[in-house]
């Protein structure tokens, strides 16, 4: 992920923060209410109108964010990273995740999933070794999201698909790539597909971690 990504996740967090201030009362009503912490998550991801990132960084929010002190630096540093990301809505338009979309990964994307493998040469579950035939690859990767231990999911702006993310449930934590084809590059659909992927992946792995292993590009 580049720095800009990383100041855009950032800025999501901080400003779902903000908002959390704000209506503070709404926000513990809405995880009192809550059965358990996706719908917790969901809950205050709706009523502020923030990306899963941010509502995860609400419900995780220490008490001592809540002091004067603390939200006067929060809102500091929010006033700071927009002025840092002034250039998003022009140059990274896509960062938002505004307009791009999800979907589930189907025999369709056998193209694109062959793209992916020419650029990066390593197998799709993430295991780091070299890659199969694509066709196993695919089967393996079927195989795996039947037994509800893998979600791919492709990223489409418009018409086009512009890359993959894939999800790989390891070790009690769902490792999430994501793979961004090198023509779509450069204008934010990393940082989009990230957003846009957390909320995805807490409905199919509930409760369960996600760790981003590998920079978006």
């Amino acid at each position: 992920m580049t720095d800009p990504d990383r100041a855009a996740v950032r800025r999501d967090i901080t400003a779902a923060l903000e908002a959390a201030f704000e209506q503070r009362h709404a926000v513990l009503d809405a995880i009192v209410e809550a059965e358990d912490r996706p719908a917790a998550v969901a809950a205050i991801a709706e009523l502020l109108s923030v990306p899963a990132i941010g509502a995860e960084a609400v419900l995780g929010m220490a008490f001592d964010r809540l002091t004067v002190s603390a939200r006067r630096a929060n809102a500091a540093e929010l006033e700071d990273l927009n002025s840092q990301l002034t250039f998003t809505q022009t140059d990274r338009p896509a960062s938002t995740a505004e307009t791009l979309r999800l979907r589930a990964f189907n025999e369709s994307d056998a193209d694109l999933f062959a793209a992916r493998t020419a650029d990066v040469g390593a197998a799709g579950d993430g295991s780091g070794t070299p890659a199969a035939d694509i066709t196993e690859e695919i089967s393996s990767a079927n195989s795996r999201m039947h037994n509800e231990e893998a979600v791919w999911l492709v990223a489409i702006e418009g018409d086009s698909k512009v890359g993959i993310v894939f999800g790989e449930l390891s070790g009690g934590e769902v490792d999430v790539r994501i793979w961004i084809a090198p023509e779509h590059r450069k204008h934010g659909y990393g940082t989009a597909a990230l957003r846009r992927c957390r909320s995805e992946l807490a409905a199919y792995f509930p409760g369960v971690p996600m760790v981003v292993r590998a920079p978006s590009s």
